[in-house]
């Protein structure tokens, strides 16, 4: 069934945020502060190991590095891109909107735990290849694996940052959804090096998240989206990189 994959993957999220309010009752405000430093700090190993992979290279025992102009370009101009277009601000207004439909209209951190939860299941190849796959073959292996990693990722953030981060399941929802049916026309695009690209420039912006979950909110993670946008357009570009 095409589109399953995007469906079990929601379905994770949702199931792992509801666990996650149900045990982060038991817990004291202090462990759920050390848990969302926790969570950070894994999101800031996440993003290293994903963003070293795609810079780093071995020859002959000899550790080399590479794609240090491919990073910079995409993240100055996809970041200029989403603060002219202040794509922040939109996933604040849909965060607020959910905020009060859902009745939790007296949940301060209700908009924080919505936007970065959401943005740390959506950031990330697998999220993109998986939904391809799905769209193209009906094989949801990749999404029911990464379903399964979302899980564990919403639990503790539900936990540390509040029920705001069950609502995370909608984005997932509609951007893998989008991406499902519009899969015959984005598989062309998604070649092997668009893909290291993509992975490379979006394992920076889960660094960022990690950034914000362990310091506080100091980097528009959403405002740098398009960064990965500009990493795909790269790929195809003459090999300036």
């Amino acid at each position: 069934m095409i589109g399953l994959g995007t469906i079990i993957n929601t379905a994770g999220i949702l199931v792992g945020g509801i666990s996650g309010m149900l045990f982060g009752k038991l817990l004291k405000e202090r462990h759920q502060e050390s848990l969302k430093i926790a969570c950070g700090i894994s999101s800031l190993f996440i993003g290293i190991a994903g963003a070293m992979q795609g810079m780093l290279t071995i020859n002959n025992g000899v550790i080399s590095s590479g794609q240090t102009m491919l990073v910079t370009l995409c993240l100055t101009l996809g970041t200029l891109t989403g603060e002219i277009i202040d794509i922040e601000y939109f996933f604040e207004k849909f965060g607020e909107w959910l905020k009060q439909k859902s009745g939790n209209s007296k949940d301060s951190e209700f908009v924080n735990a919505f936007v970065t939860a959401s943005l740390t299941v959506c950031i990330g190849a697998m999220a993109i290849v998986g939904a391809i796959q799905d769209g193209l073959t009906g094989n949801w292996s990749i999404l029911a694996t990464k379903a399964i990693l979302d899980f564990i990722i919403i639990m503790i953030m539900t936990c540390s940052l509040g029920k705001g981060c069950i609502f995370s399941a909608i984005p997932v929802l509609m951007f893998q959804g989008s991406i499902t049916v519009l899969a015959s026309l984005l598989k062309p695009i998604m070649t092997d090096l668009a893909m290291n690209y993509l992975s490379l420039v979006g394992s920076i912006l889960i660094f960022c998240v990690g950034v914000n979950l362990v310091w506080g909110k100091r980097i528009k993670v959403a405002n740098m989206l398009p960064a990965i946008v500009f990493a795909v357009i790269a790929a195809f570009l003459p090999a300036l990189f």
